[in-house]
């Protein structure tokens, strides 16, 4: 929205402190941003769930960093104003250093992205420190990393026991430690999620995380049912069912289109009405006023 301040690291810290919740959404293209923009969202993340949501895969594993880097340079013209993170995708920051850094600069110089998101914990806390020292900023991933489904055995609920929630705690740390400026929260239990938000300086973004994170991110199609079938989720609360809206509204175009009443008069342009001079049989002259093609 005109003259929008966007977010940066240091006013989302400052949020935490005074307990003001932050906003996050996902988008994924031009049009998709400029509406979560105007509607005054403090983030907007270019998710790899893009590879869900948008290209049809059935999980991110797919996604590729030049499917980011193009989406993610979508959205940042359609949002000028608004702090974007944009995920790196599979594989793109577990091996040497400088093959991860190639992959940053390309989603911050080709995309335009502000910041990136790596999912993981303890064991890429060094990886993070190294893009955070070299002036990005990093946005931490922990409980259900869905890059990592086929190794945790599926989309499961994260910090059920006290030996998970150490876990999640320890990656937390590291991360904070590792110089993260903030830490999604994916599919905790609430009281996971409550006692990391506490003991971290830095903000919590919650999804499927309960009421006590610092924050809170849900996926654009999921707010807005917009996919068919549409698979209704429990942490997700549905703000408005454009999938069905959309569906109606091609049904009736394509019924107008077959019983001719779409294109009707007011969709139509005619030939402009001028004069037609005539000549008569007497060698003068009449105009019949009439149309030409």
């Amino acid at each position: 929205m005109a003259g929008k301040q966007a977010l940066n690291i240091v006013k989302m810290k400052n949020m935490k402190k005074k307990g003001v919740p932050i906003t996050m959404l996902t988008a994924y293209d031009y049009p998709s941003a400029k509406l979560v923009e105007e509607a005054d969202i403090d983030m907007i993340l270019v998710g790899d769930s893009l590879g869900n949501v948008v290209l049809g895969y059935n999980s991110t594993i797919p996604v590729t960093l030049d499917d980011m880097v193009y989406h993610t340079r979508a959205v940042a013209r359609g949002a000028e104003e608004t702090f974007i993170v944009a995920d790196m995708p599979f594989m793109t920051y577990h091996g040497g250093i400088d093959e991860s850094l190639r992959g940053v600069r390309r989603l911050m110089q080709e995309g335009h992205a502000h910041a990136v998101k790596m999912e993981g914990g303890e064991e890429i806390a060094d990886t993070v420190k190294r893009i955070v020292q070299s002036g990005v900023p990093v946005l931490g991933h922990i409980g259900l990393t869905p890059q990592s489904v086929n190794q945790i055995g599926g989309y499961r609920i994260q910090g059920k026991d006290a030996r998970d929630a150490e876990r999640l705690m320890n990656d937390a740390k590291a991360l904070e430690a590792a110089g993260a400026f903030a830490v999604v929260l994916e599919l905790v239990t609430e009281e996971t999620a409550a006692e990391i938000s506490k003991a971290l300086s830095i903000p919590t973004i919650g999804i499927g995380a309960g009421r006590y994170c610092d924050g809170q991110v849900l996926v654009y199609h999921d707010i807005l049912k917009y996919a068919s079938p549409y698979r209704d989720k429990r942490f997700v609360k549905t703000y408005a069912d454009v999938g069905t809206i959309i569906r109606d509204g091609i049904s009736q175009y394509v019924r107008e289109v077959k019983d001719r009443s779409f294109p009707a008069e007011e969709h139509v342009f005619k030939t402009e009405t001028k004069a037609v001079v005539e000549t008569t049989l007497y060698g003068g002259t009449k105009e019949k006023v009439g149309t030409t093609s």
